[in-house]
């Protein structure tokens, strides 16, 4: 077992034979703990658990000389995708997987419901709008799914590949742009796996900017979800309103480093830019407060509003079990009443001492994922200005120096939309043999696809922005 941001020798990393390694992974999953990663390096295979309730990883490798070994999935449903994209990447056959199509490869044959009644409708991977493509085949009878199928990969850019022998020039760039909407998450999460490897302590004044980062990240996006999820139901004040008050976030984004995406900002050993009293007083806490009123009324009239309540209650259930079985993680998992945020059950940087108060809901529908961001919105404000008013002196950045060699460590960031786990394994010379990221919409994509079952076909603009997955994120 080792803690978020650990290095583990590779000598010392627990191996199994396949039937121990597969027998362990699925008692350890039946006993709560869920899959972060699960991946391959030419024959063998890795997984990494989490177990929430104790903020403890346990990895696992195993040999698979034969290119095959019995599938999980039919014993633990959340290794579905994983086992898929390994017979993707590396030709190892899971042997029993129940759907074992490409993950990434377009042109494949979808899954179809026989029956006069039942009808397909096709959508993507164009779409109306600045969209990122992905392809949705829906089978229904009348106006009802019965099933609805994701296809994504038309973005799939090879960059777990290009990390291969790293870190380089590129890293950070590769980094900042695996999902452009989390670009501060990812970028933490790589460099905390550098500074564990290089052992490199970051100044508390550091993992403070860092944070205030990350949680205007959440806000930018929070608000900007809220506004987009009264579009989908044409209620037009709150979705006027919230975005152009996403803007109002990122824009404060942009006062620190200059990139309304946040770009620059996290650095190995530290960050890229400071700020001073100026801009604390009179940029940040001003800006930040004003914005938070405007949002604060905004969101308000969603509440107050019962046609709005009507669509979004018991609209796209997703129940715990289901999120419990799934490995839903993030705000997904938050709002089927699981507890699981990265800052509370692995904390990391400054959230080891502060964090914001940790929401959940029970319902699982769409209001459970709205609500839940309002929640979230509220605690990131009162966080961001704890912090600002408690800003320590110190250096921005720290030197990081070589990497330990045949070395793992795992790191977890809770990003906006939820856990986002980056794995690097370095080779005898210090360089990266393999490093594998896991946005979590890799894990949340099953969710919604369930989330549709049962619903109005009508529903589903409305399911998935109250998700809001990322397809880039989804085909690194």
């Amino acid at each position: 077992m080792i803690r978020n941001h650990q290095s583990l020798p590779l000598k010392d990393t627990p191996s199994h034979p396949i039937e121990e390694w597969r027998k362990k992974i699925i008692e350890k999953t039946k006993e709560g703990l869920r899959i972060s990663a699960l991946f391959a390096q030419e024959n063998k295979l890795m997984a990494i658990l989490a177990h929430d309730e104790k903020g403890t990883l346990l990895p696992l490798s195993t040999e698979v000389p034969t290119k095959k070994y019995p599938s999980l999935t039919p014993e633990c449903p959340q290794a579905h995708l994983f086992e898929r994209e390994i017979k993707e990447q590396h030709d190892i056959l899971p042997e029993g997987h129940p759907w074992l199509k490409p993950v990434r490869a377009l042109g494949t044959d979808f899954f179809r419901i026989a029956g006069e009644e039942i009808h397909e409708v096709a959508v993507g991977p164009v779409h109306a709008g600045i969209i990122e493509p992905g392809h949705f085949r829906f089978q229904c009878h009348g106006e009802d799914v019965i099933h609805l199928e994701i296809a994504l990969g038309y973005q799939h850019r090879g960059l777990e590949h290009q990390l291969q022998h790293g870190p380089t020039k590129r890293t950070l760039s590769y980094m900042e742009t695996a999902a452009g909407d989390t670009s501060i998450g990812h970028t933490l999460a790589y460099c905390h796996a550098l500074e564990t490897l290089s052992s490199c302590e970051v100044s508390e004044r550091a993992q403070m900017l860092r944070a205030i980062g990350l949680e205007l990240e959440r806000l930018a996006n929070h608000t900007g979800d809220l506004g987009a999820l009264a579009a989908d139901i044409g209620y037009l004040p709150t979705s006027s309103y919230c975005g152009r008050l996403r803007g109002e976030f990122l824009n404060l984004t942009a006062e620190i480093c200059g990139s309304r995406l946040g770009r620059g900002l996290v650095r190995p050993g530290g960050v890229g830019f400071d700020i001073d009293e100026k801009l604390i007083s009179l940029i940040l806490q001003e800006k930040l407060k004003k914005a938070f009123k405007d949002v604060t009324d905004a969101v308000q009239l969603l509440w107050d509003t019962p046609s709005v309540l009507s669509r979004f209650e018991e609209t796209g259930v997703l129940s715990k079990k289901s999120a419990m079985e799934l490995g839903m993680v993030g705000l997904v998992a938050r709002s089927s009443g699981l507890r699981q945020d990265i800052r509370h059950t692995f904390p990391f940087g400054i959230y080891h001492k502060e964090k914001p108060s940790l929401s959940t809901w029970k319902s699982g529908d769409v209001f459970a994922r709205a609500h839940i961001r309002w929640l979230e919105i509220q605690a990131s404000v009162k966080f961001i200005l704890k912090l600002l008013e408690a800003l320590p002196a110190g250096k921005k950045r720290e030197k990081t120096g070589a990497l330990l060699k045949n070395t793992l460590t795992v790191s977890l960031i809770e990003g906006w939309r939820g856990e986002i786990c980056h794995v690097a394994i370095t080779d005898d010379k210090g360089l990266f043999s393999t490093y594998k990221i896991v946005d979590p919409s890799f894990h949340n994509w099953a969710g919604l696809a369930l989330a549709l079952r049962g619903q109005q076909i009508s529903d589903f603009p409305l399911c998935n922005k109250s998700f809001n997955l990322s397809y880039c994120g989804h085909d690194l």
